[in-house]
Parts: C-alpha cells; sequence; structure tokens
C-alpha cells in the first residue's frame, strides 16, 4: 500500500500548474505595488523633486476623498478599460489591434453626430442611440484593417497605425466643417443636449452610467471567452492558428476577423462614452491617448478580461494622481507615464506574454486542442 503515498516528485508535478496559477497574480501585484511605491518617489528625488510632497499629491487626487475616487480615479479608468478590453480581445486572437486610438475617435465623432441629429438629440434614448453609434463606427473602423489583413494581407499593426492618423484627421475636419459649432469660432462640435448625456450614478460626482457599461463589458467577455465555443475559437487561434485549422476545423480567417470588429466596437464605445459622460462636445485631442494606454493595461492584464478591470483602475487612479501632482506640486505628470512604461516593461520580461492562453488558462487550451485533434481524427 506504499505506492497510495505520492512523492516529493509527484505532489510538485501535481500542485505546482495549480499554485503557480494562484499565486502569480499575486506576485504581479505585489511587484506593481512595489514598482509605484519606490519608483515614483526615487524618479522624483534624481529629478530634483520633493519626492514626499509630490506622492501625496498623487495619493490625494487619486483615492485621497470619495470626490477624488469617484471623479477622478473611476472616470479616468472607464475608457481606459474599455479600450484595454478592446486590445485583449484582439491579442487573445492573434491580431495585433494598435488602432484603439483611432476606433475610440471615430467612436466618439458617430456619438456626436447621432447626439445632435434634430429627431434623437432631445429624446431620451439618445444617450444609447449615440454609444450604440459609437460602437458600430469603431467597429466598421476596425473592419478596413481586417479587410485588409484579410484579402491582402496587410499587416494589422501597419495598417491600425496608419488609421489611427487618418481618423485624428477626420476628428480635425469634422470640427472644423459638418459638426462645427454654430458660429464657427471654435474648433468644435456644439454641446450635446442635457438629455444625450449619460446619467449620473452618485450625486455630486462626475462619475456617469459608462462606467457600469465598462464594467458590464468586461464581464461579458469574459464569460464569452471562457465558457463558449465562439470563445474556445479565439483561444484556439491566438494559441495556435495552424493547429485551430487544421486539427481544430475552424475558420480562422472568420475568427480574427471578428474578434476585429469587436475590439474595435468596443474601442469605439469608449469614445462614445467619453463623449456622452464627459465632454459633452466633439474636439480634436478628445482623447488623451487612451487607446494607447489601453495597450498598457492589457499587457499588465495578462490579456485576462477580468484582469483589465484592476489595471484599468490602476491606471485611473495614476492619471488621476498625475494631474494631481503636476497642479499641486508642480510635477510633469509625465513622471507618472515613465514610471507606468518602466513596470510594464519590468513585467512582461518577468512573466513573458503568451498570447493564446495567459495565467491559468494554458493548461485548459491545450487540452482544448487535444479534444479538437481527438474529434478532427
Amino acid at each position: 500500500m506504499i505506492w497510495l503515498w505520492p512523492s516529493s516528485l509527484q505532489l510538485q508535478i501535481v500542485l505546482r500548474p495549480r499554485f503557480a496559477g494562484q499565486s502569480e497574480p499575486l506576485l504581479r501585484a505585489g511587484a506593481v505595488l512595489a514598482g509605484l511605491v519606490v519608483g515614483i518617489p526615487l524618479l522624483l528625488t534624481m529629478l530634483g523633486f520633493d519626492a514626499g510632497q509630490a506622492t501625496m499629491a498623487l495619493v490625494r487626487g487619486s483615492i485621497g476623498s470619495m470626490y477624488a475616487l469617484t471623479s477622478g480615479t473611476l472616470v479616468r479608468a472607464t475608457p481606459v478599460i474599455l479600450t484595454g478590453l478592446s486590445v485583449a480581445i484582439a491579442f487573445r486572437a492573434g491580431v495585433f489591434n494598435i488602432g484603439a486610438e483611432g476606433q475610440l475617435l471615430v467612436g466618439a465623432a458617430a456619438a456626436a453626430g447621432a447626439s445632435l441629429l434634430p429627431g434623437i438629440r432631445t429624446s431620451h434614448a439618445s444617450p444609447w442611440i449615440a454609444l450604440a453609434a459609437g460602437g458600430v463606427a469603431g467597429g466598421a473602423w476596425a473592419g478596413i484593417a481586417a479587410f485588409l489583413r484579410r484579402r491582402f494581407r496587410v499587416l494589422e499593426v501597419i495598417s491600425t497605425i496608419l488609421l489611427n492618423f487618418v481618423a485624428a484627421n477626420l476628428v480635425g475636419f469634422l470640427v472644423r466643417g459638418a459638426l462645427q459649432e454654430p458660429l464657427h469660432i471654435y474648433p468644435q462640435s456644439a454641446a450635446i443636449a442635457l438629455a444625450a448625456r449619460l446619467p449620473r450614478i452618485l450625486p455630486g460626482s462626475r462619475l456617469h452610467a459608462g462606467f457600469l457599461v465598462a464594467l458590464a463589458a468586461a464581464g461579458l467577455a469574459w464569460w464569452v471567452i471562457r465558457y463558449t465555443a465562439a470563445g474556445f475559437r479565439l483561444r484556439a487561434v491566438g494559441a495556435n492558428a495552424d493547429a485551430a485549422r487544421i486539427a481544430g476545423e475552424i475558420n480562422v480567417a472568420r475568427t480574427t476577423t471578428s474578434a476585429f470588429i469587436v475590439s474595435g466596437a468596443l474601442a469605439g464605445l469608449a469614445g462614445a462614452i467619453e463623449l456622452t459622460g464627459v465632454t459633452f462636445a466633439l474636439y480634436e485631442n478628445i482623447s488623451p491617448g487612451y487607446g494607447y494606454t489601453g495597450i498598457a493595461v492589457a499587457l499588465l492584464a495578462r490579456l485576462d478580461a477580468l484582469g483589465v478591470i484592476a489595471s484599468g483602475l490602476l491606471f485611473g487612479a495614476l492619471e488621476a494622481g498625475a494631474s494631481a501632482m503636476q497642479r499641486d506640486a508642480g510635477v510633469p505628470s509625465v513622471v507618472v507615464l515613465v514610471v507606468e512604461a518602466l513596470i510594464i516593461l519590468g513585467l512582461i520580461v518577468a512573466w513573458p506574454l503568451q498570447m493564446g492562453a495567459p495565467s491559468g488558462n494554458r493548461e485548459e487550451a491545450v487540452a482544448g486542442e487535444r479534444r479538437a485533434q481527438e474529434e478532427g481524427a
């Protein structure tokens, strides 16, 4: 009966994947917090600023009060959660969508156009119509790059980056032309009506219903990716497109195109939420780079939809705190951006990214591929 007792080596083999999957998020969170606690004061000191005063300003501006938390951190986190989710879904399918910024801008422009239509602008359904218009526009804008990839084999990294510039110039053209405010003085659209704005969640704060939309989108994406056939196809294609096509009989082109369009729709939704919940008008530079920040958010979350919420909240807090640090302590906000970049680079080196099966889902993806091979045989 001695064979019933597993050896220490057998215990390591059995338990290591389980506990590794459970401890890795804690290790990553600890590494991020350690990097922030040590990196920001150290960099401030090296640059000649008062590290204590600047750090306290950053904390006060992000989580120092209920107003700072709700009107600063959570409002800033909303668009980056959606753009991070956009990037994560695309990357999970092996599609390198770098165009979330352009898709966000197009979504904001479409939302502005829909909100200013005579028959819609005073309707109670106006904000939700604007969100739908933004999502459709973002998906269509991503569809251009998806078509170029599928039909002409154009690398999506190149096409999406170039489409970002096209989208930025398109917004500039609109706010100086068809959507410019009636007096034609400022390069921006007219302000949308009160009925077209997203409702506030908490009285006395700037937190709007778009935050709940972002949380719902992340939860739905996590469920779809984890528990549906479409999610399995997406993970399988991202893990190994050749195996998915040959053994799993998955239409790789259709899967990647669908992921591309959904990714663009989420980024467009972020732009629509920003317009109907925060700015209330379309203008140039409506996005301070939320689409590019979404790439960092997705990578920090290791392409996990629920992890995007946590990393999005972190980046929202850092951006809100950076503004307060610049305002109250005279420290350039780019200092925080430098620390963010260094932390992300360090994490990517320490935990190499697996596109198809991040974190604890690797074993699940491998098992899924084996099942697909057996069924194909």
